[in-house]
């Protein structure tokens, strides 16, 4: 391997096949795909759920399990296939010259060792390198990945970590063998949008450092962007389209990544004027795949006796360098058409307060010895929150992880009890009333949308039991029948078929079970809905259908909705006004024009840098914030934000250090809480600028 040739691919996939064995059927999974990546470049694979993605990652590294097989095509590395080579040489590659990242960073440590032991066992098993010399190179590497004190960290277990600082772990013990070729699997999706900008930026300086050559699997466009230099779209099992990344953006030349576009929220898409187009239809399963074009049943070019005929094979287009498209029709359509399917929607004016609070506070004790012995410390999850929200209005409440968002939303249900302050659900104070004590009528009134469809419906029981279910405990209807009735209603309001009653969760996609989650909130007739990051774990597609489903019952219903999420994309898109919280603290609060636009809070103006977007036009300053959140059981003196503030230079005398900075009215209801003067904040420039036309 050493006489290959730089100016060659480093990696070739040719009209690889992929199936899985089950006793019932073979399952293909990945049919007729092919990609390069040259020494240095960077390849980005995009594409929902089941597309494929992370089968291609596994086939490089021949690791499909027992029910996985290629079937079909050649994957060369450095020249050589990897489909044909033993064991034995496969080991000599795997780890050393290829080495792959995955999505959850936990799962690729050993919690059991110190984390210099696991990163020195890579040069030692494949460079036959001594133990000191490896710790060495271990700690030389952890500085590269910018972790603070590298000594303290090579000696800590892998669960004394945050997960910002667990994924650079892996990615340092990835880069410990100097690998030809990096497999990136999502490996951001499990972390915050700053901790993700620190990452990405990362990533990107290490593979120009070290010459990597890169394969990022990722469903955000806007990452891809920032990372890569080309892209590859995938659809249940095809490549769909590639080319230059700003090939692909500015000419894309497929009706799926033009489709995939218009469901995603980029700068200009309003909720009411410019609303999102989600995708018709349903990802098909790889053995229901349609004949001919297997995006056909979801296409709004599609032909009947043209496009479901035969196999489409990718053809060139001729804007760009090395861009495909497997489309039969890219060179007839209009590409720059508006699309038909848009329809603009009146904004309904809001309501009066339904929930407010009152300096909400949210304490735990905590003991700090190993079982509930040593001296008890107070965790301030929530600190002195104030704020109201009125009918039809959506009020996104922002942060990172364990600034306080989910327990002011398990305050606000019952599940847990205010530690002082008021909360009025209308005229009701209910801060001190837990969920055992709530009357049903309260309880149908404020209901809860959880980030994991998954975990939030009970596997042996139908849907329409479910819905059912909540229909009686609220004590809605006189008989069986009214509730039944009911239930198909509500399933219709969440776009469900009705037949979908009798079917089991498993039965389900993740959007369905989300709507299914939903459809049960909105049962006992829901004024107040907390929806805590309710698309998250849903691909893009998705997303714009579920957050469309929320307004259209919103405009409907005039349901206040409380939108608890850590992506700024979204927020922007749906909400009215717009809270950050920082610590259990509200840093800042007002309009989502007035929080989006300069003066910023400086956590707000670095919340906004780090937000990946997918369009080449919109240009970001880029802040990345040095360090982790600190622990809210021991919070710095003075201002929350002072460890982490790039602004704190401009205020004299140490007053970020010593105080807690005053809440300042900003005009028209815009509230920072921050020691910076009006002349300082007056000059703050924008974040995101958008290029003209």
């Amino acid at each position: 391997m050493e006489n290959w040739d730089p100016t060659k691919p480093i990696l070739e996939i040719e009209n690889l096949s992929i199936s899985f064995f089950t006793r019932l059927r073979e399952i293909p999974a990945v049919m007729d795909f092919s990609c390069t990546v040259m020494a240095g470049e960077a390849m980005g694979l995009v594409g929902e759920s089941g597309c494929g993605k992370s089968t291609v990652a596994l086939a490089v590294m021949r690791d499909l399990g027992k029910n996985g097989r290629i079937t079909g095509g050649s994957i060369r590395f450095k020249g050589r296939d990897l489909t044909r080579m033993s064991d034995e040489e496969l080991r000599h590659i795997r780890g050393s010259e290829i080495a792959m990242i995955y999505q959850e960073p936990m799962a690729s440590l050993n919690p059991a060792m110190k984390v210099g032991a696991q990163l020195a066992e890579v040069p030692m098993i494949h460079q036959g390198m001594g133990r000191a010399q490896a710790l060495a190179l271990a700690r030389q590497i952890v500085a590269d990945v910018r972790l603070p004190d590298p000594d303290r960290i090579l000696q800590s277990y892998p669960h004394q970590l945050s997960g910002g600082q667990q994924q650079r772990i892996v990615i340092a013990m990835a880069l410990m063998a100097k690998p030809a070729l990096l497999i990136l699997d999502e490996p951001t999706t499990a972390l915050d949008v700053t901790v993700e900008a620190g990452i990405v930026d990362l990533v990107k300086e290490l593979g120009r450092k070290y010459g990597t050559s890169m394969l990022f699997i990722s469903h955000n466009l806007g990452l891809v962007l920032d990372v890569c230099d080309r892209l590859c779209v995938m659809y249940s099992g095809e490549a769909v389209e590639t080319g230059k990344i700003e090939d692909v953006f500015a000419h894309m030349r497929h009706p799926y990544t033009q489709a995939l576009f218009r469901s995603i929220p980029l700068p200009g898409a309003d909720k009411n004027a410019r609303p999102l187009i989600s995708i018709p239809g349903n990802f098909p399963l790889p053995h229901e795949r349609p004949k001919g074009c297997n995006f056909g049943p979801r296409c709004d070019y599609f032909e009947t006796g043209r496009c479901n005929v035969t196999a489409i094979p990718m053809s060139t287009v001729p804007e760009g360098d090395r861009h495909e498209s497997r489309c039969l029709k890219w060179s007839e359509i209009d590409w720059d058409a508006p699309p038909a399917a848009r329809i603009s929607r009146e904004k309904r004016p809001f309501g009066p307060v339904v929930l407010r609070m009152d300096d909400l506070k949210k304490y735990y004790n905590v003991s700090t010895g190993a079982f509930g012995g040593g001296a008890t410390k107070v965790v301030k999850a929530n600190e002195t929150l104030s704020f109201e929200a009125r009918e039809g209005e959506t009020l996104a409440i922002v942060g990172e992880s364990g600034c306080g968002k989910s327990t002011f939303a398990k305050v606000l249900m019952g599940l847990e009890t205010a530690t002082a302050g008021q909360i009025m659900l209308f005229d009701e104070n209910v801060q001190s009333t837990p969920i055992q004590k709530r009357g049903a009528d309260t309880i149908s009134k404020v209901q809860m949308v959880f980030q994991n469809p998954f975990d939030t419906l009970n596997p042996s029981m139908t849907v329409g039991r479910q819905i059912i279910r909540a229909l009686e405990i609220f004590g809605w209807g006189d008989s069986d029948t009214d509730r039944e009735n009911r239930m198909l209603e509500l399933l219709d309001l969440v776009k469900l078929p009705r037949a979908f009653a009798d079917r089991m969760p498993r039965q389900l996609s993740g959007g369905q079970k989300q709507r299914v989650g939903i459809a049960r909130a909105f049962a006992g007739g829901a004024k107040v809905v907390v929806a805590d990051e309710p698309v998250s774990a849903l691909d893009v597609s998705v997303q714009a259908a579920v957050t469309d489903l929320l307004m259209d019952i919103q405009r409907e219903n005039g349901t206040t909705l409380l939108f608890i999420s850590h992506d700024l994309s979204i927020v922007r898109y749906l909400s009215d006004r717009v809270m950050v919280m920082y610590l259990g603290h509200v840093v800042e609060m007002g309009t989502t024009d007035q929080v989006f636009a300069p003066p910023y809070h400086p956590y707000t103006e670095a919340l906004l840098s780090a937000v990946p977007i997918a369009d080449p036009r919109v240009t970001r300053e880029r802040i990345v914030l040095e360090g982790e959140i600190p622990s809210a059981m021991n919070p710095p003196p003075g201002c929350p934000f002072q460890t982490r503030c790039r602004w704190k230079s401009q205020v004299p005398g140490g007053l970020c250090d010593r105080e807690m900075p005053p809440v300042r009215d900003l005009g028209a209801g815009h509230q920072v809480k921050c020691h910076l003067t009006a002349q300082i904040l007056d000059t703050m420039q924008p974040v995101i600028r958008i290029a003209a036309e």
